[in-house]
């Protein structure tokens, strides 16, 4: 193989891992490695943290979920989709 063509394989190699990095690392969550749970058990794991939950999407890495806390205020949770852990609350008026 010449420089040039190695030069070019290089490039192209680079550029096409560059997508997939930038999309398991942008997120809220960041680097999320392993099985994600599904909904149910996201519903689960929110119940146990004391919200009733509604709606659970994915968003940017993580788990989205949308849901009722104790006091009857609407939330948003941020959860790591593997581990259950839940990264962010947002509270919505």
């Amino acid at each position: 193989m010449n420089k040039f063509t190695l030069l070019i394989a290089t490039s192209l190699a680079v550029t096409a891992a560059i997508p997939a990095y930038a999309s398991s690392t942008d997120g809220k969550c960041g680097a999320v490695t392993g099985k994600w749970m599904n909904a149910d058990a996201a519903k689960s794991v929110a119940a146990k943290n004391g919200f009733e939950a509604r709606r659970v999407k994915r968003e940017d890495g993580c788990l989205e979920i949308y849901a009722i806390d104790k006091n009857g205020a609407r939330v948003e949770l941020y959860m790591n989709p593997v581990t259950g852990k839940i990264i962010r609350t947002k509270r919505k008026s």
